[in-house]
């Protein structure tokens, strides 16, 4: 299961919204075949790991390690435990129970009715963890959102001019740059967007552009900035028009708890994470409506004096690196499943 899973994560930041999915077949306590499910759209795991298997009469009498419940419904592929009875395959090992209503047990239920022996649960903990985005945005109903900041000794994000250019090391941006390549979109507030300019891209890893995400309520950013460029899809949220330009989508948002509903309409676009990257308000006011998974800060020696002051961190500390000279803290809630 251990293997299943370091598999399941080759498939970061590419198969989304569907979950992270590795297999393992073994025959005789040796490993006959291995897959994971590699892109949105494409064969599921279980079954590029059948397909593996050079001499598929072994499958009648092999295990099958799998850290997630096969499908039992047809989308994009057919199902997965169809496949895995067809193959007889003799015993199915689960790390976790599906959460998709679509799914929610009914793969489980036709591999028993087939004859399968089925053992769920082993490593169950660590699977979720592995697949915390799939299980928030089904439990939640919203994306996994992430906050991430770098804040001076004297506990500030920026100047009193805006000015947040660097506060982290080289090291800790090219991590950031690595994150960004992993969730499904990346949101800043208006102040961050107009001072820094960002182009919310990957440029210092390989991997693929997130959705970029701005709230500019009265709409007063500038057309000229990289968030316009056209060469990602962009969703600017606001408070006065509707508008979908090649790459760049404007939402009206209705009067009432905007940031809520930006996070709704989120879900309802099937963005199942989401690494916010400033300012203070944007951060502040997911914070205050309790939309928040993972807190992300980066803390380094420079001291500012005065300056816009850094969110008040909330939840457990869940780990903590040294960077060069910058500690990164990662905090997560108590309550996550």
């Amino acid at each position: 299961m251990n293997r299943a899973m370091e598999l399941a994560l080759h498939g970061r930041g590419e198969v989304s919204p569907n979950p992270m999915v590795g297999c393992v077949i073994v025959y005789q306590d040796k490993i006959i075949g291995e897959g994971y499910h590699q892109k949105y759209g494409e064969p599921h795991a279980e079954v590029n790991a059948i397909h593996s298997v050079q001499n598929k009469e072994l499958l009648s009498e092999s295990t099958l390690y799998v850290n997630l419940e096969p499908c039992s419904h047809f989308g994009k592929t057919p199902p997965c435990a169809d496949l895995i009875i067809k193959h007889q395959i003799k015993k199915v090992v689960v790390a976790n129970l599906d959460t998709n209503p679509l799914v929610a047990g009914k793969g489980i239920q036709k591999l028993k009715n087939a004859g399968i022996e089925v053992q769920i649960g082993i490593m169950e903990k660590e699977g979720k963890s592995l697949n915390k985005r799939f299980f928030t945005f089904m439990k939640r109903m919203r994306p996994y959102i992430i906050l991430k900041w770098a804040e001076t000794a004297d506990g500030y994000i920026a100047r009193e001019n805006y000015d947040s250019k660097w506060i982290s090391n080289s090291l800790s941006r090219r991590l950031v740059h690595k994150w960004r390549s992993e969730e499904d979109a990346i949101m800043v507030g208006t102040n961050t967007a107009f001072y820094d300019n960002p182009q919310l891209n990957v440029r210092d890893w390989t991997g693929r552009n997130p959705i970029r995400i701005v709230i500019d309520r009265n709409l007063r950013l500038p057309a000229h900035l990289h968030l316009f460029d056209g060469k990602q899809p962009t969703i600017c949220y606001n408070s006065i028009k509707d508008n979908i330009s090649p790459n760049v989508e404007h939402i009206k948002i209705k009067e009432g708890n905007f940031i809520k509903q930006v996070i709704e309409n989120l879900y309802a676009k099937r963005i199942q994470s989401v690494l916010v990257e400033g300012g203070s308000g944007l951060i502040n006011s997911l914070l205050e409506n309790d939309l928040w998974d993972e807190i992300r800060v980066f803390r380094t020696a420079i001291c500012f004096g005065k300056g816009i002051k850094a969110p008040q961190i909330r939840g457990i500390l869940f780990d903590r690196a040294t960077i060069q000279d910058n500690d990164l803290l990662i905090f997560r809630r108590g309550d996550e499943w």
